[in-house]
């Protein structure tokens, strides 16, 4: 019978390439985590929206103002609307988020949202309603603004047309 000898060896890879494949996945990991957390570290600020819209004075006492052009879509919570006669002496302005449960896609409200793309943002397409007739609007000059809240600009600033006879 003859002996055979087995080598063993009990290393699986050298010291000097395990220490630079320690180096390699150390920095792999952070600059997966620097690139994940680069938009959270930039501090840029955000473009205020430009927005133009369509207004009309219906027949039936509503007023109905569409986002012909939006250039981003919105979140909801961040636009503010005011309606407000040009003379505070004719009425009470009315304001509040579209966000609002009383005013996002409510119908028969006294202003209400109406989210075309069911998106649950403010976009090109999506329309108010505002029953003029309720709110006092349907005579004397009233304006509407639409607010960025988070970049504090006015998106849109029209005055109400008359309702149509």
């Amino acid at each position: 019978m003859r002996n055979v000898r087995r080598s063993s060896d009990n290393e699986a890879v050298s010291p000097v390439i395990a220490t630079v494949l320690l180096l390699a996945i150390t920095v792999m990991l952070s600059s997966m985590v620097f690139v994940l957390m680069q938009g959270a570290l930039t501090t840029a600020d955000k473009p205020p929206a430009q927005a133009t819209v369509s207004v009309r004075g219906l027949s039936n006492g509503f007023h109905v103002i569409r986002m012909t052009t939006l250039d981003q879509t919105i979140d909801p919570a961040k636009i503010q609307y005011d309606l407000s006669p040009e003379n505070f002496e004719d009425g009470n302005p009315i304001r509040g988020k579209v966000s609002d449960p009383g005013v996002y896609g409510l119908i028969g409200a006294n202003v209400s949202f109406h989210d075309r793309d069911a998106g649950y943002s403010v976009s090109q397409g999506d329309y108010f309603v505002i029953d003029s007739t309720t709110v006092g609007s349907d005579s004397g000059t009233w304006r509407f603004k639409l607010v960025d809240l988070s970049t504090n600009s006015v998106m849109v600033d029209v005055i109400l047309p008359p309702i149509e006879a």
